[in-house]
């Protein structure tokens, strides 16, 4: 088996995590899925915006925009696991293979 038919090394889940905690929707388009962190961010604000028109005036700036804050913690924890997906999936079939291999050329020497 050849290296050219090897799936790409997945994003570290760590970059990817840090990623998305700076910046709403970034880890997933690291991951490549660029239109789930757009509907993130939709959803993000229009979350956020109802919480500011239902919220009491004396609400703080969190709790006037909660449903905002809890869709951008999901979005974190999303892709986040997506990528802790991705490289569990990667290292699986890297040893796979490297077994494969392994058990290929015992049997032919």
């Amino acid at each position: 088996m050849s290296n050219s038919l090897a799936a790409p090394v997945p994003p570290n889940p760590y970059l990817v995590l840090g990623a998305a905690i700076v910046l709403p929707a970034s880890g997933h388009v690291i991951l490549g899925v660029p239109v789930r962190g757009l509907q993130f961010l939709f959803f993000m604000v229009i979350l956020a915006w109802v919480t500011a028109k239902i919220a009491p005036p004396d609400a703080s700036f969190v709790g006037r925009h909660a449903g905002g804050f809890l869709i951008y913690a999901l979005s974190i924890l999303d892709a986040y696991r997506i990528g802790r997906i991705r490289t569990a999936k990667w290292v699986h079939n890297a040893q796979r293979a490297n077994d494969g291999a392994q058990s290929g050329i015992e049997t032919h020497t």
